[in-house]
């Protein structure tokens, strides 16, 4: 709680506008917090209908524009003192003629992105020695499929990003938490332009029971909630019956 208002403190989410980053929202926002949200699509960030929430179309790529977003929603809220950074791009396919404009947005959103999210916020955590950064990465972070390649590195840069981190400010009260989902029943295949390696994905979705946003959100507010003292410093969830 805010010692001023009593209520939850700002939380921020990005990628807020469908699936994980959606569920998110609705989850923080149910448990009191006023938000930032941050995607392209702001008209979907504002049908969610959310009270106390501040939608700003932004490509998490461009830090000026994150920053921007987060000083206005600071000025209105009060200091962040938890960010979710779920803002991601997911683009399958053979990298022997995979297209390197893929590459580049990967890159660009999941690594980048996250940077400029991170940044954002650090500095005033830092200075109250008092946050929460969660960095939503995946399975592909810790095992290797075919067709994955270079999304697959991007979160394996997720992983190593957040857990140097952790080293740098754990010291100054600022916790780190990774949140690595298996396959989750979003759209995010639809990015995928290569339509042999879309439909092997997509019977492999049809074969089994998969995770729901909602499921991801639950373990996003369970590893916030616990005392500021412990760290979860990696949630891991799958569906039950997918094996890698």
């Amino acid at each position: 709680m805010t010692a001023d208002t009593g209520r939850p403190p700002l939380a921020i989410v990005t990628g807020a506008s469908v699936g994980i980053g959606a569920a998110v929202a609705r989850t923080l926002s149910e448990a009191g917090h006023p938000l930032l949200l941050l995607a392209r699509r702001v008209e979907e960030m504002e049908a969610l209908g959310l009270p106390d929430a501040l939608c700003r179309s932004v490509d998490v790529s461009d830090a000026e524009a994150v920053t921007a977003a987060v000083q206005e929603a600071e000025a209105r809220y009060g200091p962040a003192d938890l960010i979710v950074n779920n803002a991601g791009q997911m683009f399958l396919g053979f990298i022997a003629d995979q297209p390197t404009e893929q590459w580049q947005r990967m890159v660009d959103v999941n690594v980048h992105g996250l940077l400029n999210g991170v940044r954002a916020v650090l500095p005033g955590m830092v200075e109250r020695r008092h946050g929460t950064i969660i960095n939503v990465s995946s399975v592909a972070g810790r095992n290797v499929y075919p067709n994955h390649t270079v999304y697959s590195g991007t979160k394996f840069a997720v992983q190593g990003m957040s857990e140097s981190l952790r080293a740098e400010v754990s010291g100054q009260g600022v916790r780190v938490i990774i949140v690595a989902p298996g396959s989750v029943e979003t759209d995010i295949l639809a990015q995928t332009t290569h339509e042999g390696v879309k439909a092997g994905y997509q019977a492999f979705k049809d074969s089994i029971e998969l995770l729901v946003p909602e499921d991801v959100a639950a373990a996003v507010l369970f590893a916030y909630q616990q005392p500021q003292r412990v760290t979860l410093r990696e949630v891991v969830l799958a569906s039950t019956a997918q094996v890698g």
